[in-house]
């Protein structure tokens, strides 16, 4: 797999030379790969109790999304990739997994760049992951990046009307180094999660937590979480770290709430019957 550390080191580099919202900007063709393998045990379990995972022995749905995240990163910090990677925002992603997958299974995964689109605060890119079992689609999913940028208004999409606030479960306190922990179990040691003076580099106050641990972590909470097969989320607003966050659900969707009622994050899940 590609280091999520020098794609990043590489990314940083390339950034200050792309210029996102260039007229005529096109994606890469490019598949990056992964051959077929089983999953690592030790990342995994460190993965689980991290985000609360603690049924059978299958792997939580959004997990071929942190197996598949080097292959991501190595694309979109290519030369030929229209977008700066510093900066990017993960706003949204959509989960389908066809069955059931067990950490035995030799999974191929694969991601491609699909879509380019104009959003109210810049460019979005599509990023699409796929994970294979003897040549079977068995998971897929797609996620929006963002691309921070001054852009016309007129042609922008409006923002979405808010949603109602959900009931309220439970509260969790996030510690100080959770971005550093998801990033040991994920490897995704991306500056922002890690410190303080890290974050600050790149306008936040203090680290933030990994959007896909609060996803995954929300999901956790769901009575079968080994059972879901479909998951839509969107990220609303970067949660700090440390802080609060109160978990709120009506049973199918849900949010992570902060201080004053912020919304961090919504969400819909599905499971089968």
């Amino acid at each position: 797999m590609p280091s999520l550390t020098l794609s990043l080191a590489r990314g940083a580099a390339a950034s200050p030379f792309k210029r996102a919202g260039r007229p005529g900007a096109t994606l890469p063709a490019d598949r990056p790969t992964r051959p077929a393998a089983p999953t690592a045990p030790g990342p995994l379990a460190a993965y689980n109790r991290l985000c609360g995972f603690t049924g059978p022995d299958t792997l939580p749905v959004t997990y071929p999304h942190v197996l598949a995240f080097p292959l991501a990163m190595d694309l979109m910090t290519r030369r030929h990739f229209p977008l700066p990677v510093t900066g990017l925002v993960h706003t949204w992603i959509e989960i389908t997994a066809h069955r059931p997958l067990l950490p035995a299974d030799e999974l191929e995964l694969s991601v491609h760049a699909d879509e380019l689109r104009p959003h109210r605060r810049g460019t979005e890119v599509t990023m699409v992951t796929g994970a294979r079992l003897a040549g079977e689609l068995v998971w897929e999913s797609r996620s929006g990046y963002l691309s921070r940028h001054a852009t016309r208004t007129a042609t922008a999409p409006a923002p979405a009307a808010p949603e109602p606030a959900l009931p309220a479960v439970t509260e969790w306190r996030l510690p100080a180094d959770l971005g550093r922990r998801y990033g040991a179990a994920s490897g995704d040691r991306n500056p922002i999660h890690l410190y303080p003076l890290t974050a600050r580099l790149f306008g936040f106050p203090r680290a933030i937590a990994h959007g896909m641990w609060t996803v995954a972590r929300c999901l956790a909470e769901a009575p079968q979480p080994h059972l879901i097969h479909s998951v839509r989320a969107d990220f609303k607003a970067p949660v700090l770290l440390p802080g609060t966050v109160t978990y709120a659900t009506d049973g199918a969707a849900f949010q992570l709430r902060g201080d004053g009622g912020r919304v961090h994050l919504t969400g819909t899940a599905s499971a089968a019957a």
